[in-house]
């Protein structure tokens, strides 16, 4: 029992880091274009192009450091869950 209630947990942090990455991209793309493209056209030009490709590594960086951070307060917490069944 309590290795399926682990499934379906897992499953659910699956859909939940998935929701969160698509929203990482559509706020990327948001921020970014707000920022970087101030009349659009066909093409960007290469000042837009390196607006864009910073912005965009700032929002991953960021996202890495947050995904990094959360992950090992999940892992504290089950570890620590872990103790406590003992």
């Amino acid at each position: 029992m309590a290795a399926k209630k682990e499934a379906v947990m897992n499953g659910v942090r699956s859909e939940i880091a998935l929701a969160s990455a698509q929203e990482l991209i559509n706020k990327t793309n948001e921020k970014c274009f707000a920022k970087c493209i101030a009349k659009p056209g066909t093409s960007l030009s290469s000042s837009e192009e390196t607006c864009l490709s910073r912005c965009l590594e700032r929002y991953l960086e960021t996202f890495n450091v947050i995904s990094k951070t959360y992950s090992a307060r999940l892992s504290r917490e089950r570890e620590q869950r872990q103790l406590n069944q003992i």
